[in-house]
């Protein structure tokens, strides 16, 4: 066997561990972002540290840096067996767990949009940005909302692209954001306070 997607392992892994969001928040804001928010190191609190162009950017950067190794990979390469799903999911594993950050790296949301976009093009990330929009304006824990949108989106490639490659990424995915945001899901999900009233008037 040809061990030349091993060097693409290595470069999806070190293109998303590279931390976009602090290196702008250094740079650009004069700020260490993870003094905002939650402390995360990602994009979101870029925007709260004052940012919003710089924010942008940051989502952006970290969008590309999980698709340009996947699609280059997946339609350049054609590599669409279990290779595929070592070298999809470390972005994400390099953006969550960054070793430019003692491995304690963001939460992963923009990177797992940027793989799925190396996957389908811009179908996975419309699919997944409307079922997010929807859950963050409805539910009251981002976990339960981040959740929500990928068990959705599982249905989605049940459905269009029943694939057990992209499945299994899908899968493995979907445990290692529930990680990510294990605090949150260990609450009790809810609507949010003015929706759930809305509702209870009707």
């Amino acid at each position: 066997m040809n061990f030349d997607w091993l060097i693409w392992l290595g470069v999806a892994f070190f293109s998303g561990s590279v931390p976009y969001s602090p290196l702008l928040g250094r740079l650009v804001l004069g700020k260490n972002i993870r003094e905002y928010g939650d402390g995360n190191p990602g994009g979101t609190n870029v925007f709260r540290a004052g940012g919003k162009w710089v924010g942008l950017a940051a989502l952006l950067l970290d969008g590309f840096k999980g698709a340009i190794p996947v699609a280059m990979v997946y339609w350049g390469l054609g590599i669409r067996d279990w290779r595929l799903v070592l070298i999809a999911l470390a972005p994400v594993l390099g953006h969550a767990f960054s070793p430019f950050l003692k491995f304690q790296g963001g939460k992963a949301v923009a990177i797992t949009f940027g793989i799925w976009a190396g996957l389908t093009g811009p179908e996975a990330p419309i699919v997944l940005g409307c079922l997010l929009g929807v859950f963050f304006l409805t539910l009251n824990l981002s976990g339960w909302a981040m959740l929500a949108t990928l068990l959705c989106f599982g249905l989605h490639l049940l459905n269009y692209r029943p694939d057990p490659i992209f499945l299994t990424i899908w899968f493995l995915n979907t445990m290692l954001l529930a990680w990510k945001y294990r605090a949150d899901l260990l609450q009790r999900p809810a609507l949010k306070t003015g929706l759930a009233q809305k509702l209870l008037q009707k």
